[in-house]
């Protein structure tokens, strides 16, 4: 009994002193209430020479992202209906040796991509978030055997469309770098 009413005690303190309070999820985010649908046309490649679908790889991970931490906001591909616009480039890519064998060979390699990202309030006509540099970089190792010879550029690619996603996500969604134009 005693510790019954020990529990109730410990229990009614903890609810009153605010504790609860700790574990609450963000609802608010940064943007603009009006915003509920996200436009994400494709992504361009402004970057010297050809990569097989960069751009698309970087358009289809901001989409993805956008739906998974986009608290319910609606994203599309078109622009038509849509409060806000993620626009993005490509601005450069390189892919190169940085670490090599006793032959002289390139065993690591590192990719580099720099993004730029406008984010557009199209009900309100602004410029909400700007970033033209972004600079993502990851490095892979080729294989020593050649039996086991797999490309890692594509995962290294998609690894890098994952954290610029997450970046560009997080800071939309939480209003980073919103302008407010109260002050």
């Amino acid at each position: 009994m005693k510790f019954a009413r020990l529990v109730a005690v410990t229990l009614l303190f903890l609810v009153v002193s605010g504790f609860t309070d700790c574990y609450k999820p963000v609802t608010n985010s940064g943007l603009p209430k009006h915003i509920k649908t996200v436009a994400v046309p494709a992504f361009q490649f402004e970057a010297k020479g050809i990569r097989y679908k960069v751009e698309t790889r970087f358009t289809e991970a901001v989409m993805r992202e956008v739906i998974r931490r986009g608290n319910g906001l609606k994203v599309q591909g078109k622009l038509e209906g849509a409060d806000a616009v993620i626009d993005g480039n490509i601005r450069d890519f390189a892919f190169t040796g940085v670490l090599l064998d006793r032959e002289g060979r390139a065993r690591v390699y590192e990719v580099n991509i720099v993004c730029g990202v406008t984010i557009r309030d199209v009900k309100e006509k602004k410029v909400i978030y700007d970033n033209q540099n972004f600079v993502f970089r990851d490095s892979f190792e080729f294989s020593q055997d050649p039996r086991s010879f797999f490309n890692e550029e594509d995962p290294a690619v998609e690894r890098i469309a994952r954290a610029f996603a997450e970046s560009v996500v997080s800071a939309f969604v939480n209003g980073i770098g919103v302008k407010d134009e109260k002050k």
